[in-house]
């Protein structure tokens, strides 16, 4: 018998390795480029290509990289670089704080004023008038002569008062038949001042039914007359100075000339 031969099975060959040292003795036939050319597509099921990579290189992250990532435009607004501040900008702003915080002093400040000292109006009033002379030139010229005593009273503890512009009128009906300015003046707290006024009316037009109605009251002895007070005050506590409009009104009852005296008052005095 012959002995038999020992063949040993066919393995596959198997593709190069990448990290693998080639054999100096082997060799690797390297196909002709005329053969790609006309290989079918079917061929790539029995072919293996070995596509080996290259480190890439490191590209430096500069902002026209970051815009070619980020084409929007808001994301270039966020990425772009932080500028500083106008130093014009930091003054108005400091301006505008400042203004601010003095407004919020100035009105606790107003506030605490009033809470503690309480301000009232001062007080317009009367306490005598006269009546003393009443006729008609004609059926629609009046003429008059009547005193009004004016009390100015300053009710405040703490307050003082100064009436920078007052003027008066002397009214029938709603018609002003007399008027009187007052020079300005001051008063302190808890002061009390007196005015004279003597409103004299000459040849003043009256509506022909405020007319019959004076002469009316004449005859019955009792006439109506009202007197009305604008004025405008300033207060002042310590540094702090304030102004404002008061009106003033009185009803007042009287009797019939050429001794016509004060029967009956009603003063009202708001803001």
């Amino acid at each position: 018998m012959h002995p038999r031969l020992f063949t040993p099975p066919h393995q596959p060959l198997q593709p190069p390795s990448l990290y693998s040292t080639p054999d100096p003795h082997h060799r690797t036939a390297t196909p002709s480029p005329l053969a790609h050319a006309v290989t079918p597509v079917n061929a790539s099921r029995h072919t293996m290509m070995i596509q080996t990579q290259t480190p890439t290189q490191t590209q430096t992250q500069t902002p026209e990289y970051f815009y070619e990532r980020f084409p929007n435009t808001r994301d270039r607004l966020r990425l772009r670089n932080h500028r500083n501040t106008d130093p014009a900008i930091w003054c108005c702003a400091i301006v505008c704080l400042i203004f601010s915080i003095l407004i919020i002093l100035f009105g606790i400040t107003t506030l605490i004023i009033f809470l503690v000292v309480k301000p009232k109006n001062p007080v317009f009033d009367t306490n005598h008038a006269s009546l003393n002379v009443v006729y008609f030139d004609s059926p629609g010229n009046y003429n008059g002569d009547f005193t009004f005593i004016a009390n100015f009273t300053n009710p405040n503890r703490k307050l003082n008062v100064r009436f920078e512009y007052a003027a008066v009128e002397l009214c029938f009906a709603n018609s002003v038949i007399a008027n009187q300015s007052i020079r300005p003046f001051s008063q302190r707290q808890r002061e009390t001042g007196v005015v004279k006024l003597h409103f004299v009316s000459s040849l003043v037009p009256l509506p022909s039914n405020h007319a019959m109605e004076l002469k009316r009251q004449v005859m019955s002895n009792k006439v109506m007359y009202s007197v009305k007070g604008t004025f405008k005050v300033r207060v002042s506590f310590g540094l702090i100075h304030f102004s404002y409009w008061l009106h003033s009104r009185c009803e007042l009852q009287m009797s019939s000339p050429p001794s016509g005296l004060l029967m009956a008052r009603r003063c009202i005095t708001k803001r």
